[in-house]
């Protein structure tokens, strides 16, 4: 088994994460995305949509998408439990991550991808080029800004993204917030629930990975 990884993207930081939490280490395969490798013929063949992570099985086997591959790997390494331990905490999970992903990292995504000097023909990942849309990072900043919000009122009662367990949702809350530095949304002094949460969980080893 291994991860096509790139050291600087925040969607295999998860991943990494994910398997530092585990305990679990396996061979990683560096991708640059700098110089466009993942839209090469080479790793089309892998992943026909562009992107990375990808985890190779060792039966040739390719999953591609994060939740995907980390509901995979909880099957094989269930402990500790990281999608939940029962039927509504594994529906939790799902929710917020999916949360994070399509309201904080997505709206992140715009702003960064539709301003950035070195993306100006690839404004969404995949193996079709597509240009910025200049009017949408003020819309990404909208959104980015307010979810930041929406997640800070649900820290209010407990110590993780969905309660007393640190979670997948909080693997990609933590991204997401590191991610905000490039698109410059950081923490807002009153955010004081989502800053607790915040140097808690930057504390955890695994988010070193």
């Amino acid at each position: 088994m291994k991860l096509y990884d790139c050291a600087t993207a925040p969607s295999p930081q998860r991943v990494r994460i994910f398997l530092a939490e585990k305990g679990v280490d396996i061979p990683l395969v560096a991708v640059n995305l700098r110089e466009g490798e993942q839209l090469g013929e080479a790793f089309r063949k892998i992943n026909p949509d562009c992107t990375v992570p990808v985890l190779e099985l060792d039966d040739g086997t390719m999953i591609s998408e994060i939740f995907a591959i980390c509901l995979y790997l909880e099957s094989q390494y269930p402990e500790p439990a990281l999608m939940g331990r029962n039927s509504v905490e594994r529906a939790m999970v799902a929710m917020w991550n999916t949360k994070i992903e399509q309201n904080g990292i997505a709206a992140l995504a715009e702003i960064l991808r539709n301003r950035a000097k070195g993306m100006q023909d690839r404004a969404l990942t995949g193996p079709i080029n597509l240009a910025q849309i200049p009017q949408l990072v003020a819309r990404g900043r909208t959104r980015a800004e307010a979810f930041f919000d929406r997640l800070d009122d649900q820290l209010r009662d407990g110590a993780y993204v969905t309660g007393d367990q640190f979670s997948m949702a909080d693997i990609t809350a933590y991204v997401m917030v590191e991610f905000g530095e490039w698109s410059k949304i950081a923490i807002k002094d009153s955010q004081t629930n989502l800053q607790r949460w915040y140097d808690t969980v930057s504390k955890r080893p695994g988010t070193m990975a």
